[in-house]
């Protein structure tokens, strides 16, 4: 196990080669002691955000908030007619994935003190967090950017925006404190 000492520099005392060539990668000594503060922010930020968007799509199950009606929310948040909007079961899925996005970026952060933080599904999980939500910005910026498809005004506004612009932040916030994270191989 591997421990700080502020007297000593911080330098990692009890570690040996072998411990450190499995460990996360950091910023300072490379050592595997704790992430260093970049991966605390970012872990920090996806995980709220992430939070958030699944709180706020929990909301939309029951309201239109912060629109005044279905029709206004569908077009300005779905970028479809009222009766294309999805259904609450999925609404409520897709917060449920958003929560457990949540929980993968959270988990796989701490690789020294979380045993399933090494695990290849929490691992394949931040990946897979940070493709989905990278394509989802970069498409939605290519489709609405570009004007291909036919959708509302107001969503392609929002789109460009806010929606898209979400989506590459978070991606690119996971995929940092997954490649951060990681475990190095051993020097053969």
């Amino acid at each position: 196990m591997n421990v700080r000492s502020i007297a000593d520099g911080g330098e990692a005392v009890g570690a040996s080669t072998a411990d450190t060539a499995d460990a996360p990668d950091t910023a300072d000594t490379g050592s595997g002691v704790a992430p260093d503060w970049t991966v605390r922010v970012a872990t920090t930020a996806a995980t709220g955000a992430l939070l958030a968007a699944g709180v706020l799509h929990v909301v939309w199950v029951f309201s239109p908030w912060p629109l005044k009606s279905w029709a206004e929310f569908a077009a300005t948040i779905g970028g479809v007619d009222e009766s294309q909007r999805p259904s609450g079961p999925e609404t409520f899925a897709v917060a449920g994935l958003l929560g457990t996005a949540a929980g993968l970026v959270l988990t796989g952060s701490r690789p020294t003190s979380n045993r399933w933080a090494r695990s290849w599904p929490v691992r394949a999980g931040m990946w897979t967090v940070a493709g989905a939500l990278s394509a989802r910005g970069l498409g939605g910026l290519a489709v609405s950017g570009l004007r291909l498809g036919d959708v509302p005004a107001v969503f392609r506004h929002w789109d460009l925006r806010v929606y898209s612009p979400i989506c590459v932040t978070l991606g690119g916030l996971t995929g940092y404190v997954a490649l951060r994270t990681r475990r190095r191989r051993r020097a053969v």
